[in-house]
């Protein structure tokens, strides 16, 4: 399985939209919350591709690299999920790690809300991400899809209808 932190990301917010996720039913194209996202992101710092590289390194694409200063920069809407976000910038700095760039660190930028969250991976955060990694696999290659949950996330979740159609 080729993994890259949308995985992560999604095993910390629904294990149900994982798997849809990584077995090809992609529902992102239809929402309204992920287009707004992809707006924020290119419209908040415009100013940061003369200066900043989005990047793509083991099939993840992080928003903004500074070489320099070795800080990856990622931008999102709003800390609701803010559990996924770190341990998304965390993966990226592990696949950083796992590709020879040490001392890397990270910054969640969510210029909504005008506040940003500092991220560094800590040798217990590797561990976890290890455990983490197996058990997406483990998820990802089931035949059976994972319960739906009921959560408040959901209703803005680009999977809500095809998780509720029933309802």
């Amino acid at each position: 399985m080729y993994l890259i932190a949308t995985h992560i990301n999604y095993y910390h917010i629904c294990k149900r939209k994982l798997w849809l996720f990584a077995n090809g039913i992609t529902m992102e194209h239809t929402s309204e919350v992920v287009a707004e996202g992809k707006l924020l992101h290119e419209t908040s710092y415009p100013q940061r591709a003369e200066k900043y590289t989005e990047i793509e390194i083991g099939g993840s694409k992080i928003d903004f690299y500074d070489v320099k200063e070795q800080v990856i920069h990622e931008v999102k809407k709003s800390d609701k999920m803010e559990e996924a976000h770190l341990w998304q910038v965390k993966y990226y700095i592990w696949l950083m790690e796992q590709h020879g760039i040490a001392g890397v660190r990270g910054i969640i930028e969510y210029p909504k809300l005008k506040e940003t969250k500092q991220v560094a991976l800590e040798a217990e955060d590797r561990q976890y991400l290890e455990q983490c990694i197996k058990d997406i696999q483990r998820i990802v290659e089931s035949n059976l899809c994972p319960s739906k949950t009921d959560k408040r996330i959901c209703k803005n979740c680009s999977y809500f209808d095809f998780c509720w159609i029933d309802e």
